[in-house]
């Protein structure tokens, strides 16, 4: 007897590998954030991530981005200032600003744990051709463009 699967029954297994995955992106940051400093708090590794991709920016550009209030990113700022993981410099379009961008420490961290989650991934979907990791990579793209993520991620 051959079931056919509804509509519903589909959202709701999605939901389901949703937050396994969920549950599986926060232990893996966790992990993340480690390698690249022990004592790196695995929200500012996000942080980090997004400095080295879109600076040098002003710490407030982040406030919408991670939507938390710019107190908050000033925190996780100073956390990676004082690991030597961020640099700030003065705004050249406005003194009383400054910008923040990845060290050449933070850089060569980031790049190292970057190689090895490569290499994790590698081996782990070994088994995967080159087109059904594309087809996944755009079934999690699409998926993340309906649920309005912002494109810069």
């Amino acid at each position: 007897m051959t079931t056919t699967l509804t509509r519903t029954d589909a959202l709701a297994d999605l939901e389901t590998e949703v937050g396994v995955l969920i549950r599986r992106v926060r232990r893996v940051i966790g992990e993340r954030a480690r390698a690249v400093h022990p004592e790196l708090m695995p929200s500012s590794y996000l942080m980090l991530g997004y400095v080295r991709d879109h600076g040098p920016l002003r710490a407030s550009a982040m406030c919408a981005v991670f939507e938390i209030d710019k107190a908050a990113i000033s925190r996780q700022v100073q956390h990676l200032i004082d690991l030597g993981l961020v640099d700030r410099s003065p705004d050249p379009e406005d003194g009383r600003a400054t910008l923040l961008s990845v060290s050449a420490d933070g850089a060569v961290r980031l790049d190292a744990v970057a190689a090895q989650r490569r290499q994790l991934l590698a081996e782990q979907l070994g088994d995967w051709a080159a087109e059904e990791l594309g087809e996944f990579a755009a079934s999690l793209r699409r998926y993340n463009d309906a649920l309005g993520i912002p494109a810069d991620r």
